[in-house]
């Protein structure tokens, strides 16, 4: 996964600290000392529905190649090039294949179709009810971040910060998008928000773009996080979390070593700004924003105002994935392989399981009150919250 070549130089998503990447750690071992898990009032249980293996899970490089979930059935790969669709409920395996070339990027599962990514920047596009190859497409670079797909496009961003554009249909190149890359950035990429007229595009440069989904063309651009100071490591900006957008327009972009802001989606005019560094996706709930830091703190902010509501430190350093929702409870997995529940009104830790010891490095799927985890190892495991 690494390449200390100066160009691609990047650390792992909710894997390696900044310290990997000038060589101080190893083994994707934090290189903080995390907090030790500590006892708590259990009032949340987590219960496991079933579990599966799904091959040689994300490999050593920790590939963020996250599960997805449509309708009644979870989609999973490995690093490997395996596929596989389960029914939700039971587990049982709707089918199995093997697409012969490694697996790099989550996986985005929409309108019957299964999308992901390879680490030679191949695209592959799967009918959810069997495995079959729908088409296949190239980009110019590795992809680790989801496809994203409105009615007409899958808007695919590769690591060297192109940003592509196909047809969902048949895979055809309809637009790309070229942005100016920092020589040191996170290993990653941002993943973009795509609606129907819009892409809003998160980059390595701390520039947040947003795209004409007609031609690609930038409608309007701003600086979310600014360079400051004199190595590179610390001129890391990258917006490699997700926009999020509200129902009423509202847009809210974190950034690495930069902050937290919330944007009016169509001009970009700046609404609030909290000092939050944040590498994650964030998650929006009725009117509250969820942001987990860079030393993996859960923040709470009021999602119209930027105010803080609550903040929850008991998770410190434990290179917590983004959040997930279930049931009123914020979901979360750990370096360790702990899956953690949080309260989501008072931020009090309510639930804890333990997954695989491998760690947790990608965000959970949920649904309701179901929770579907990938470990490290592969184990895929779903697991019911109560009460």
């Amino acid at each position: 996964m690494m390449n200390f070549s100066k160009p691609l130089l990047r650390a792992s998503l909710g894997a390696l600290t900044l310290a990997l990447l000038v060589g101080c750690a190893s083994k994707g071992e934090p290189a903080y000392t995390p907090k030790e898990l500590r006892s708590f009032d259990e009032t949340s249980s987590l219960d496991t529905q079933w579990r599966r293996t799904i091959g040689e899970g994300l490999g050593h490089q920790r590939y963020p190649i996250a599960p997805a979930r449509e309708g009644d059935s979870v989609f999973a790969a490995d690093v490997e090039g395996l596929v596989m669709a389960m029914n939700a409920d039971s587990g049982d395996v709707e089918w199995k294949i093997n697409l012969d070339t490694p697996i790099s990027s989550a996986l985005t599962a929409i309108a019957g179709q299964v999308y992901l990514a390879t680490g030679n920047g191949e695209v592959i596009a799967l009918d959810q009810r069997d495995g079959s190859e729908s088409w296949r497409s190239r980009v110019s670079s590795e992809v680790l971040a989801a496809p994203q797909a409105n009615q007409q496009l899958l808007v695919v961003q590769s690591v060297d910060g192109q940003v592509t554009a196909l047809d969902r249909a048949s895979g055809e190149e309809r637009w790309v998008y070229t942005s100016s890359q920092p020589s040191l950035t996170l290993r990653g990429s941002g993943t973009p928000m795509v609606i129907d007229p819009v892409s809003f595009v998160g980059l390595a440069n701390g520039r947040l773009a947003t795209l004409d989904n007609r031609n690609g063309q930038p409608l309007w651009d701003m600086q979310i996080a600014t360079p400051r100071g004199r190595s590179e490591v610390e001129r890391l900006v990258d917006l490699s979390g997700q926009p999020i957008i509200s129902p009423d327009g509202r847009l809210f972009v974190t950034s690495y070593n930069g902050r937290v802001v919330a944007l009016e989606a169509t001009q970009g005019d700046l609404l609030w700004e909290a000092d939050i560094s944040s590498r994650h996706t964030p998650i929006l709930v009725g009117d509250l924003l969820f942001v987990v830091t860079d030393n993996s703190e859960v923040v709470a902010l009021d999602a119209n105002s930027g105010r803080e509501v609550w903040r929850n430190d008991d998770l410190e350093d434990r290179w917590l994935t983004a959040p997930a929702f279930a049931d009123g409870r914020l979901v979360f997995g750990d370096f360790e392989g702990y899956l953690h529940l949080i309260d989501a009104r008072d931020g009090d830790i309510v639930g804890r399981t333990r997954v695989h010891s491998s760690g947790i490095s990608v965000r959970p799927v949920t649904e309701g009150s179901t929770i579907h985890v990938q470990a490290n190892n592969g184990r895929l495991e779903t697991l019911e919250v109560t009460p």
